[in-house]
């Protein structure tokens, strides 16, 4: 059984502790994947030492060619991308498809990412002083600390990271401890890269990887004076902490965190595509999404039928190991995350009016009692103000609540906390324009499921979903990035600005 190690400054290590803990296939909990290092303070302490001399270094390196190595980088996540889906599905569960969707979102980035190097563009303007230039440029910040989730396991460091190195930081990467694997196995590719395009000029220490748990690995970036920025994705407790302890410390902190999204279809709709959407948006990755549909807003006029067509393919959804031909739902991703969704389903069925009319127990059938399985459950008669319908879930629980009009589908809607995602059905082209005005949300669909965002556009969300800033496309670049501006005068003599010249 392979023992796998923390990368720091360009060399494979065993933490420091010379402790592991275990990684295991949560479709078959007897398929041992690895054993990954339980990290220590002093491992971070490393890691961040070996980044911020890399930094001197690496923010040096041309632009351009920071994109070449990224550019390198999708090229070897191409050649690998069935043996990377493969792995992944066998670490976190979701289904062969939907992990070479994940890798594919990586590599996507890494070639988009490559391009922004010959693309981090400055704003120049008019200065108000005669033979006088005013420019702006974008430098990099420092060293970065990245967090990420387990849902994700490639697709998330890619957003994060590639934007991070192509401005010219260095980042420690802390992963999910549920998903080492492909952490292992992605920085292992720009490791390789980074040697391939720099030559005899590598610079160790540009990427460090350092594998653990959030209360030792996570405090300690935010602890250490070193870690310039944080970048993380994850729950919206955890959230809170890295954005109170990271701005009392002054750090850039980037925060994406819950949703509770919804999918709206009214009665103009076509149903057999808002059938399909909510399937898909519901139990994807086992409802294991960010942007996952929730809930489901039906309009009354179609709420009985749309219910039945639902409850029938809901019903023909095979589960299994996603590894395996025509299996279309996974398994949760651990057993304490099927016990929170199984406790989210025992709090609807005691709500006052919620009806169950699908699923609401564990899968343990032959093949199934190895693994973490859920049925996909469905509650009806759903109230806005149940917790089923406010609280966000992660897994496959869809919550269908009934409106009358579009204005009040959409008060239901935005009817919590979070605003990440949302979609509606509707052939009506104004009420289509109304819902992208009214919905409180960072991402909406016309006629499209909640999940299925595209790596060259922004990704994020509004009010208990983030702190405002935003994933992927060119956006991503303000935040790992710092604006510096120049003024050049020729003039020959002292002009002075911010004095009354006129």
């Amino acid at each position: 059984m392979e023992y796998f190690k923390n990368l720091i400054n360009g060399e494979w290590k065993d933490s420091k502790s010379g402790k592991y803990s275990e990684n295991r296939n949560p479709a078959d909990k007897e398929d041992l994947i690895g054993y990954f290092p339980s990290s220590t303070p002093e491992d971070v302490e490393e890691a961040v030492k070996a980044a911020k001399e890399a930094f001197k270094k690496w923010r040096l390196i041309p632009a351009p060619k920071r994109g070449d190595v990224l550019k390198i980088v999708g090229d070897i996540m191409l050649q690998k991308k069935d043996e990377i889906a493969f792995e992944m599905t066998r670490e976190m569960g979701k289904v062969f498809a939907e992990t070479k969707g994940d890798t594919q979102e990586g590599i996507d980035t890494a070639y988009y990412a490559a391009s922004e190097g010959r693309r981090l563009f400055g704003l120049n303007a008019p200065s108000e002083l005669p033979n006088k230039m005013n420019l702006s440029f974008r430098v990099p910040i420092g060293v970065g600390g990245i967090i990420t989730p387990w849902n994700f396991p490639m697709a998330i460091p890619t957003w994060k990271i590639f934007p991070a190195l192509v401005c010219g930081n260095t980042v420690v990467f802390k992963p999910a401890e549920l998903t080492p694997k492909t952490a292992n196995t992605f920085v292992k590719i720009v490791d390789q890269a980074m040697r391939e395009v720099l030559g005899k000029d590598y610079i160790p220490g540009v990427i460090n990887l350092i594998h653990g748990s959030g209360r030792v690995v996570g405090e300690c970036f935010l602890a250490n004076k070193d870690i310039d920025f944080i970048s993380f994705t994850g729950s919206t407790e955890v959230g809170r902490r890295i954005n109170e302890v990271g701005g009392r410390e002054l750090k850039r902190v980037s925060l994406e965190l819950g949703g509770k999204n919804a999918q709206i279809v009214m009665d103009d709709a076509n149903l057999e595509l808002a059938l399909d959407a909510v399937l898909w948006g519901a139990f994807g990755t086992t409802g294991q999404r960010c942007t996952a549909t929730s809930r489901l807003i039906l309009h009354k006029n179609i709420h009985d039928k749309f219910l039945k067509m639902l409850t029938e393919r809901v019903s023909k959804l095979k589960l299994g190991y996603g590894n395996n031909k025509g299996v279309d739902v996974g398994p949760c991703v651990s057993e304490s995350q099927r016990e929170t969704v199984n406790n989210y389903v025992q709090i609807g069925l005691k709500e006052d009016k919620a009806t169950l009319i699908a699923g609401g127990d564990y899968a343990k059938d032959g093949e199934l009692a190895k693994g973490w399985f859920y049925k996909p459950t469905i509650f009806k008669d759903v109230t806005p103000e149940m917790r089923i319908a406010k609280e966000e879930i992660f897994g496959p629980v869809l919550s269908v609540l009934k409106c009358s009009s579009l204005e009040e589908g959409v008060a239901i809607l935005n009817n919590t906390v979070y605003g990440l995602s949302s979609s509606i059905f509707t052939n009506n082209v104004n009420d289509a324009f109304m819902a992208v005005r009214d919905i409180q949300a960072g991402i909406t669909y016309i006629n499209g499921a909640t999940i299925g965002a595209e790596a060259h556009m922004p990704f994020g969300g509004v009010k208990a979903t983030g702190n405002g800033h935003r994933e992927g496309g060119w956006t991503v670049y303000d935040f790992y990035s710092e604006w510096k501006a120049v003024y050049i005068d020729y003039s020959g003599k002292l002009q002075r600005a911010q004095i009354d010249n006129y």
